[in-house]
């Protein structure tokens, strides 16, 4: 690293962590920038494809190392344990027993995410399973593997996580007994053909489904609900919500009520200008003044967003802002059923739906579209790169080199 060069420091190489970090590395010059990678993986974990993994399908390995050769983006594979925002630097601890070391940084661009929420609710910790990583959903893959036939296994939430993770199951396992409780009524946020397509799927492949049931305790062999009433599961899948990264707390940047970063519409800090925020670690506002939910659907634009800015406010030239908006929710039913319910901007259903092989086909391209975005960061950009106009001298440092 040249003592000139501006430093970039992404955190998390999640859809947003990654695509952020190789829009970057097409926008800017090599010689004027070193931008580091920090991620505990050594490569891409496809989020949106972990019901899939759960139920015993296979996903191929996508090595960071592969996917950023010839970039110039520098990959360090460790755990970020703490972010210095008022001295801008991040702590971070690799495996064996090199230690924690520090990253300064010039630029930051957090994309640590987020995690399963087990909302509070007694027992879930302790007996529940999630699909929010990969760790998580081979450990349920392997709980999966042990049950024996008609044995009942119960998916909690009802939004795409937990309808996506209860009908890939029930495909997977027709010989197990799958049900679905969730708080209000199934699908109803969805159109009245996206709703009779799910129930109609829900019935086919013989999932229980459990309305209006807020489960209240997570036991071994049950869930309990508001009402009283007990469900027996020998295993249960927690798919509620996602809740942020805990460092964020500790970060000493501005943060939302529900404990995002808060950022402008260019994902910057509102608290420190040099840290930008992007994917389910950052509070963003949408159309209708709408916050983004946590979704690749919006983390994926952010990170377009905040690329751009960044090379833009490091070469002294106007900053373009793109309003981010929906257009779909895509949502698998198994490998062989899907829903598309469209929406209007701020994510609202309306009546038009695609539903069946068609919409499971439609699907299976949304989510090799995003895994080849990341696979291809600096694909489809022009080849001009600019030139930064506000570079600093420093001491050299070998600050990160044990990471």
């Amino acid at each position: 690293m040249s003592q000139h060069q501006h430093r970039i420091v992404v955190l998390g190489a999640g859809y947003t962590g990654a695509v952020a970090a190789g829009r970057l590395a097409r926008r800017l010059h090599r010689e004027d920038v070193a931008i580091t990678l920090v991620n505990p993986e050594s490569d891409f974990v496809e989020r949106v494809r972990m019901h899939q993994l759960a139920a015993g399908q296979d996903l191929p390995p996508r090595p960071f190392r592969e996917m950023f050769a010839g970039t110039g983006v520098e990959l360090v594979q460790g755990r970020v344990t703490a972010v210095h925002a008022d001295r801008k630097a991040v702590t971070v601890t690799a495996g064996g027993t090199a230690g924690p070391a520090e990253l300064p940084y010039d630029t930051l661009v957090y994309a640590l995410g987020s995690s399963w929420d087990n909302g509070g609710v007694p027992g879930v910790a302790e007996h529940a399973h999630d699909v929010s990583g990969r760790a998580g959903a081979l450990r349920l893959r392997a709980r999966l593997a042990a049950l024996p036939a008609g044995r009942p296994v119960v998916v909690v939430g009802g939004g795409l996580t937990g309808l996506e993770a209860a009908t890939e199951i029930a495909e997977a396992r027709p010989d197990l007994d799958v049900a679905l409780a969730v708080r209000g009524g199934l699908g109803d946020w969805l159109s009245e053909k996206g709703r009779g397509h799910l129930r109609t799927v829900a019935g086919r492949l013989g999932i229980t489904v459990h309305e209006h049931a807020a489960v209240t305790e997570v036991a071994a062999d049950r869930i309990t609900t508001a009402d009283g009433a007990v469900i027996p599961a020998d295993a249960t899948v927690w798919t509620t919500g996602f809740a942020v990264h805990p460092i964020a707390a500790a970060t000493g940047l501005e943060l939302s009520e529900d404990g995002r970063i808060a950022v402008d519409d260019t994902m910057r800090s509102l608290s420190h200008p040099d840290v930008y925020a992007v994917g389910d670690a950052a509070m963003a506002v949408g159309p209708g003044d709408k916050p983004l939910r946590m979704s690749c659907a919006s983390g994926v634009p952010m990170a377009w967003q905040a690329a751009d800015a960044i090379a833009a406010r490091l070469a002294g030239v106007k900053v373009p802002r793109t309003p981010i908006r929906y257009f779909q929710q895509c949502i698998s039913l198994g490998r062989k059923e899907g829903l598309i319910q469209f929406v209007t901007a701020d994510d609202q259903a309306v009546d038009r739906a695609l539903t069946g092989r068609v919409a499971a086909l439609y699907k299976e391209l949304i989510c090799k579209g995003a895994t080849w975005g990341v696979a291809n960061p600096t694909a489809g950009l022009p080849t001009r790169r600019r030139r930064i106009t506000r570079l600093e001298a420093r001491p050299a440092t070998a600050a990160g080199a044990a990471v």
